[in-house]
């Protein structure tokens, strides 16, 4: 079940909120509807309910706000817009990254896959499935964590009728099932069709909350389509047979030469034409939507009892009448998954979310304006031209008796000595805060899979191969090039060897590829600065650093010693202190590439802050390093041998004096200032970020 409590969007500047004060209910088991026009507010209430956007009100999936679920992805399911990825990604591998993130077995890829019809297409990427498999692979991303409430924003936009029929009937089945279905639509039919139950909305407000019968009754009727250059002619003789044989008939202009007729048939329309001698280009049987404002520039409507005619819902807003509500609305219901729903007589329920209504009790007295609307749950359309009194001036009596009126959420009811103006308390809806993307529950198995299923790392890794292999070649060829960085490939020209660049780049890549293509949440930004996600990525990126560097020098020595024998293939005597240098070179790269990606929210920032290291970082080291204020570090590892006074088991005083002479390098000072400067930087920002 969803509840939702006054959900109201931040005002534009000087314009008006796109949504105010909207409520409505969405039961388990049924499929609800959001209707309404482009501009009408319906991804704006969806954004609010999920809090991907600011602004005020409630939104309870069964009985809990989304914020405090321990795992959202398991209780609701989002589709809003495209599916998110990384187009190179296949479809088995994005579900296998999302079973890892959402912490739910591999096989829950397959099973879903198979209940969407998609495993004939497990293999195909991303990138090239069409808009029918993209929609079907969003309804499989939706239900990975097998979520009792899905909600989808307009589902079946450009879609065949044969995919908008196959969609719905997989939304049908999860209702069928006992879940929450919640999608918005701006096609009418569509609505009456697939849903059970209809909420219309218009100008950011609820105007319409019925069941979908009602809703097909009522604000659905047949109609016939007229064109013809005759048009006023023709509309004002349909309603003078009409008034003359008491038939309730509506003639609707819809500008030109196009009208559309309620309460009649094709044949009658076309033998009063032909009597008449009126020439008729078009004449065809719709359905139309009758929902606010489409009666706009109606001639007549004809009934019994020679009437001249009932205006349409926009005519009845302008003369100062309210349109007739076909349902009251009812009262609260106890429901066995959620909080009873409030209404005019029924306090909030306190069982809850008591932080929510200490936030409400915060507001209490601030003496802001209440915005006035209709309240959940009411058919009634909200007439523009006639507002309702605040309720300040109503009488409990005048209130009670208002068509359509409910007091304001929350509120009890207030005698006259309650509602004086100078001791009126009005309340607002406690603030919606924007949360961010969830962090992987499986964050290193969601980062391999994240990894190996795109082949932008293989790709890179072989042109770094290839890449080092020449170079070494070539360096062997001029000569004077001293061992060590004949096998790194490594020229004093460049400031970094190949395999450091590829590193620096991969790492870059593991953060940039998130933000370019999000993949944790729809619609919810880029993934979190969240410690374990960052781990993951620093593990992952080490290793696959330390693989390229293994294999860029045993490549560079096969093919020196394919090319030139034996003797430029040797390995250096102190291959140890070579090896620990060359391995943290790489692995700096990595992380800072990994470092500077996640903290610039870029791929190109991080391999940048990868070759600034070298290019900036080492002068600047170098020139303090050098200064006469500063004492040599010649001997430093023997300084802290002696300091330590400690003997290392099994030789390993050695390795750590190697590590040592390799951190007291210029490359390595400059390495490891610039890995805690990023480190820090990041740790402040994601301080921040929780901070808020």
């Amino acid at each position: 079940m969803i509840q939702a409590f006054g959900l109201t969007s931040n005002p534009r500047k000087e314009l008006p909120p796109a949504v105010d004060d909207v409520s409505f209910e969405v039961r388990a088991g049924r499929v609800t509807a959001l209707l309404g026009a482009s501009g009408a507010g319906k991804t704006t209430v969806l954004r609010l309910m999920l809090e991907l956007q600011h602004g005020r009100g409630l939104t309870h999936f069964r009985g809990r706000p989304l914020h405090r679920i321990a795992h959202p992805s398991r209780e609701v399911g989002v589709l809003l817009g495209d599916v998110p990825g990384h187009p190179g990604r296949t479809v088995r591998g994005h579900l296998r990254m999302l079973c890892a993130a959402a912490g739910v077995p591999v096989q829950r890829a397959d099973e879903v896959m198979e209940s969407v019809e998609l495993l004939s297409l497990r293999d195909e990427r991303l990138g090239t499935l069409s808009r029918g498999m993209d929609r079907r692979l969003g309804l499989a991303c939706a239900l990975v964590a097998d979520p009792h409430t899905l909600v989808f924003d307009d589902p079946v936009g450009a879609l065949s009728v044969r995919e908008a029929r196959r969609l719905h009937g997989a939304l049908r089945a999860h209702a069928v099932q006992g879940g929450t279905v919640l999608f918005s639509t701006a096609d009418p039919k569509e609505a009456a069709r697939a849903a059970d139950h209809v909420v219309t909305l218009e100008q950011g407000r609820v105007v319409a909350d019925q069941e979908a019968v009602d809703f097909a009754r009522t604000r659905l009727r047949p109609r016939v389509a007229v064109r013809t250059p005759h048009a006023a002619r023709l509309g004002a003789l349909l309603a003078q047979e009409a008034r003359s044989a008491r038939r309730s008939v509506e003639v609707v202009r819809e500008g030109g030469n196009r009208l559309a007729v309620y309460g009649s048939t094709s044949a009658d329309i076309g033998e009063a034409a032909f009597r008449h001698g009126i020439l008729v280009h078009q004449l065809a049987d719709e359905v139309g939507d009758m929902g606010p404002g489409a009666g706009v520039g109606a001639d007549t409507c004809a009934g019994d009892g020679g009437s001249a005619g009932v205006p349409s819902a926009r005519q009845r807003a302008a003369d100062g009448e309210r349109a007739p509500a076909p349902r009251r609305p009812t009262v609260a219901r106890p429901s066995p998954t959620g909080p009873p729903r409030p209404t005019a007589t029924d306090p909030p329920s306190a069982g809850s979310a008591e932080a929510d209504e200490r936030a409400l009790d915060a507001n209490r007295g601030a003496g802001a304006a209440v915005p006035q609307a209709s309240a959940a749950g009411t058919d009634q359309p909200a007439a523009p031209g006639n507002p309702h009194p605040p309720v300040a001036e109503r009488t409990p009596h005048e209130a009670a008796e208002a068509p359509g009126s409910t007091a304001r959420r929350g509120s009890t009811p207030r005698t006259h000595a309650t509602l004086a103006p100078a001791t009126t308390a009005s309340t607002l809806p406690p603030p919606i805060s924007v949360r961010s993307a969830p962090s992987p529950l499986r964050p290193l198995r969601y980062e391999i899979r994240r990894a190996l299923g795109i082949s932008t790392g293989f790709v890179v890794g072989a042109v770094v191969l290839v890449v080092s292999a020449v170079m070494a070649v070539i360096l062997a060829r001029i000569g004077h090039t001293p061992q060590a960085r004949l096998l790194a490939a490594w020229p004093r020209e460049l400031p970094l060897p190949p395999a450091a660049l590829g590193a620096g780049l991969l790492g870059a890549l593991s953060f940039g590829d998130e933000f370019r293509h999000p993949a944790l949440a729809a619609d919810r930004g880029t993934v979190p600065r969240r410690l374990g996600l960052l781990t993951a990525k620093l593990l992952v990126s080490a290793a696959v650093a330390l693989v390229l560097a293994a294999l860029a020098a045993g490549t560079n020595a096969e093919v020196l010693h394919l090319f030139y024998g034996r003797e430029l293939a040797r390995i250096p005597s102190d291959w140890s202190a070579l090896g620990a240098g060359w391995a943290a070179l790489v692995v700096g790269c990595a992380w800072a590439g990994v470092l500077a990606a996640g903290l610039f929210r870029s791929t190109t920032a991080g391999l940048a802050a990868v070759v600034a290291v070298p290019v900036v970082v080492v002068p600047l080291v170098q020139k303090v390093w050098e200064g006469p204020d500063v004492r040599t570090a010649a001997g430093f590892p023997l300084r802290v041998r002696e300091v330590l006074l400690t003997q290392w088991p099994f030789g390993g005083e050695r390795y750590v004096a190697e590590v040592l002479r390799v951190v007291v390098q210029p490359v390595g000072g400059a390495m490891t200032l610039s890995l805690t400067t990023l480190l820090c930087a990041y740790l402040l920002t994601t301080l921040r970020s929780r901070t808020r």
